[in-house]
């Protein structure tokens, strides 16, 4: 039990302690996203592969709708500029459904929470502070109903 903890203390530490891979290697970026969900987006880059986003809009999934992922990055096209991402996320739909697809998924206007999976391109010009972004996802609605959707968005970010 003590090799786990320190097992797990030292990846928390190597986490920490790379930096990141974004634009002008700053950590923090801000920007909108327009389709679904179409709002503001916030990155927080852990390390050079891995960054936390927090999205906030509107989607058919709620109005207004939340969202958390958690990213890892590849550099799949042997490449600066470009990168693939992947990773796992929740989202929260308050509200009644409001985006532009699918306004039909849910119609009552309690909370909903909802698992996802979304994969994208980023794509990060040199000697910009910018972050150009497409995406799609799997979203699946658990509570209070069980149904499921597919998100898209493009979007830009901004590391000031």
């Amino acid at each position: 039990m003590k090799k786990l903890f320190l097992v797990l203390g030292l990846l928390i530490i190597i986490n920490f302690s790379l930096r990141a891979q974004s634009p002008g290697r700053k950590e923090l970026g801000f920007g909108i996203m327009l389709g679904d969900p179409s709002g503001l987006t916030l990155k927080y880059w852990q390390t050079q592969v891995n960054a936390f986003v927090f999205d906030f809009g509107t989607s058919y999934f709620g109005n207004p709708r939340l969202n958390a992922d958690y990213l890892w990055h590849f550099d799949a096209f042997n490449s600066r500029i470009a990168n693939l991402y992947a990773g796992p996320g929740v989202a929260l739909g308050f509200g009644s459904n409001g985006g532009f697809w699918n306004k039909n998924f849910r119609s009552d206007k309690n909370a909903a929470l909802g698992v996802r999976g979304v994969f994208g391109v980023d794509i990060l010009p040199i000697r910009t502070p910018l972050e150009v972004f497409v995406e799609v996802g799997v979203l699946v609605g658990l509570a209070p109903d069980f149904g499921s959707g597919l998100d898209g968005a493009i979007g830009i970010r901004y590391y000031p």
